[in-house]
């Protein structure tokens, strides 16, 4: 995985999924650069999983490319790749320590490196105290954790992060975050699945928003807010607002307005036009439309659930156990 090539290290170009007479995937393309953080969005039967599997070689696809570093992935790539599946993947009759160090050995590190950067890790992430217990014998999200120190621990220049923080609460869903900007700011290239939208405002460099196997938007962020149509005011007030052309009163209340502004329309002028109008502006603040408010606009309902996508359940026992070997 050459970063120092103008080659994307992910492109995926025209792939189409189907299983049986069901078309999952329509005609997608897309790529990661080296170095950023990629934010991969979507409601649950969007087709986020189906496309990590296809790339990883789990499915095959029905059409289309699916490269990474210019080629189909193969298992040789696998120790420069870190991959946490949803599912998680480890052996759970086992100590943390043990399997972390055995991983750590198929991902090409000596035995006492390994032990000793799990050691390390564990200490970091609070889990010092748990380096003899077994695997079953951990929370939900203690698992998860560990599961994290598998997948980073060989220093990976590609991570696919399938829901990292799931089930976390805020102060270990920083800590989280941290580790992996700690990832990228030593060159990783990050591909992030997330329904968190403060994770993705803070981490992620593009992203796309997958909805029926069809991308509903692509870029960066303030590209994807522009997409989804222009500035909000926020508007704090006394008086009546009037009528205008400029914009649309999206939220009334007694002292409170939020205003949808018309595309091209200067903000400035609005304000000028409020205060001739003989509204009393007590506060006068613009914002682009929040990642939250585009997800709810893109999948409305479908919003809600944030287990794995239905059309992925098929296959599941493969990816369960791929995610074993290329954690």
């Amino acid at each position: 995985m050459d970063q120092g090539t103008t080659e994307p290290i992910v492109r995926i170009q025209n792939f189409r999924m189907d299983f049986g007479r069901t078309t999952v995937i329509h005609d997608l393309s897309f790529d990661i650069r080296a170095g950023e953080t990629f934010g991969f969005l979507g409601s649950n039967g969007s087709g986020k999983t189906t496309t990590i599997r296809a790339l990883l070689g789990i499915y095959q696809p029905t059409g289309g490319v699916l490269h990474i570093d210019g080629r189909p992935f193969s298992p040789e790539q696998g120790s420069r790749l870190g991959y946490l599946p949803e599912e998680r993947g480890l052996y759970k009759k086992e100590s943390v320590i043990d399997v972390m160090t055995y991983f750590g050995r198929l991902k090409g590190l000596g035995k006492a490196e390994a032990k000793s950067w799990s050691l390390e890790y564990l200490e970091r992430v609070a889990l010092a105290d748990k380096a003899t217990t077994r695997l079953d014998k951990l929370s939900g999200g203690q698992q998860q954790k560990v599961q994290l120190g598998v997948t980073i621990m060989n220093g990976p220049e590609l991570l696919i992060l399938d829901e990292p923080t799931k089930g976390f609460d805020p102060v270990n869903r920083r800590l989280l975050m941290d580790i992996i900007e700690e990832q990228k700011r030593a060159g990783a290239t990050v591909l992030m699945v997330t329904h968190q939208m403060e994770e993705v405002e803070r981490l992620c460099d593009r992203v796309i928003l997958l909805k029926n196997g069809t991308a509903e938007a692509y870029g960066t962020i303030p590209e994807v807010q522009d997409q989804f149509g222009g500035t909000t005011v926020r508007l704090r007030y006394s008086g009546d607002i009037p009528a205008s052309g400029k914009y649309e009163v999206t939220l009334r209340e007694r002292n409170y307005a939020e205003l949808a502004v018309m595309e091209g329309v200067d903000e400035a002028g609005i304000l000028r036009d409020l205060i001739e109008a003989g509204l009393t502006v007590r506060g006068f603040e613009t914002s682009k439309l929040s990642l939250d408010d585009i997800f709810l606009r893109v999948y409305g309902e479908a919003a809600g659930g944030h287990s794995s996508e239905a059309a992925d359940g098929h296959h599941g026992e493969a990816a369960h156990g791929y995610s074993g070997e290329a954690a």
